[in-house]
């Protein structure tokens, strides 16, 4: 005699239909899981910056961050830390980037040359690093930052929510985020997004 949870004619201990069909299931719901995320990849053109944030449309976080140990300016005087309260006036671009990072190699000489344009405030958060390691990389690559705060246990990222490095933020002259670029920043992302945003904020 079966018993409630037996099929009649199955044999004590056998799989029962149920459970089989959910195995043989599995690998469908999978595939149609990974091509939902293809084709989702593909809506956005792959693009990784077009990422959105929460943060978007909000102000800044307030938060200062403190200076890189050691790091000095064009001047010779130390470099300061990030307080955006004290970069009013002008958009500003705030990159995280580390020293670890090979994608911020890539993206370095793009900030060299935006750090040539005075309309706004280039600063940089230097995440996770070693302060040896990140003054060396800006000495090899060039210092395009006029402030670089340090972020040594990724606190500041949680309040900037982001995603890994590199990612830059606009900030408008109010202090609110006005757009996010995840991955590093390339030319064709300057010239067809970031400039044109720049000149409106600016209003130049």
């Amino acid at each position: 005699m079966s018993t409630p949870d037996e099929t009649p004619g199955q044999m004590p201990g056998a799989p029962r239909p149920r459970r089989r069909l959910w195995l043989v299931a599995l690998p469908l719901v999978l595939f149609l899981a990974l091509a939902g995320l293809f084709f989702s990849r593909l809506e956005t053109g792959g693009d990784p910056s077009r990422i959105p944030s929460a943060l978007v449309g909000k102000a800044a976080p307030k938060a200062a961050l403190p200076p890189l140990d050691g790091l000095k300016g064009p001047g010779g005087a130390p470099l300061p830390g990030i307080d955006l309260a004290a970069l009013a006036g002008k958009p500003t671009l705030v990159n995280v980037w580390a020293s670890w990072c090979g994608p911020c190699r890539d993206e370095h000489p793009v900030l060299m040359q935006l750090a040539k344009d005075g309309r706004f405030n280039l600063v940089g958060i230097n995440y996770k690093d070693a302060p040896e390691n990140a003054r060396r990389f800006l000495g090899q690559y060039g210092l395009p930052y006029q402030a670089v705060g340090v972020d040594p246990k990724g606190r500041a990222a949680i309040d900037w929510g982001v995603y890994g490095v590199p990612e830059t933020f606009v900030v408008a002259k109010d202090g609110t985020i006005v757009h996010k670029f995840v991955g590093p920043l390339t030319p064709e992302a300057v010239n067809t997004t970031l400039l044109p945003l720049i000149a409106r904020l600016s209003g130049s």
